[in-house]
């Protein structure tokens, strides 16, 4: 998948230095500084977030933060949309199961 150059809220986004992630406990990469959104993206991920009544699967929907269908589990915080969050070396990103991390067999 291609990567997205140009946020239109955020603005280009320079390719920086690779960095290590976690996403649902598997290891992936992104670039430091893009959207976290756009990481995931790029690693196949399309789904986000499951609602909380209905358990519908969620995912990036208007990209700019307005709406909440990207939100996530950030380093253990709920609701963080990840459209508009810039990724960072070693963050630990969870698919939200209504307002908490949906809980991953293993």
């Amino acid at each position: 998948m291609d990567r997205i150059k140009n946020h239109p809220i955020l603005g280009e986004s320079p390719e920086g230095k690779l960095v290590n992630f976690t996403y649902d406990g598997k290891t992936l990469q992104g670039y430091e500084g893009e959207p976290i959104a756009a990481a995931l993206r790029v690693n196949g991920v399309m789904v986000h977030r499951y609602t909380a009544k209905r358990h519908e699967p969620r995912g990036v929907f208007c990209a700019i933060g307005r709406c909440t269908d990207c939100v996530m589990v950030v380093d253990g915080q709920p609701n963080v949309r990840t459209c508009i969050t810039p990724l960072r070396e070693g963050m630990k990103i969870q698919t939200q199961d209504g307002v908490k991390p949906l809980e991953i067999e293993k």
